[in-house]
């Protein structure tokens, strides 16, 4: 079931040209307490909405980018 702030990250997240820090999109929602977002975030990654990559140690290193970002990468023009 999706509230209104995960309706709001996927908004962030699927209309980003690049990958998007906790932290970006943190700020980018206001006043959202960081551990609901980072929460939301691993929730919308389970269900296969966007996709995210732990990138060190520390609390909510992440990066998130929209599930399709690299499919035309992955696909060779011959």
């Amino acid at each position: 079931m999706e509230d209104e702030v995960s309706k709001t990250i996927l908004k962030i997240v699927n209309s980003a040209n690049e990958p998007l820090e906790t932290t970006e999109i943190i700020a980018k929602l206001g006043k959202v307490s960081r551990s609901m977002v980072l929460y939301r975030l691993n929730d919308l990654r389970g269900e296969g909405k966007i996709k995210g990559k732990s990138i060190g140690p520390g609390k909510g290193a992440w990066l998130w980018w929209k599930v399709n970002a690299f499919s035309k990468l992955a696909k060779p023009e011959i």
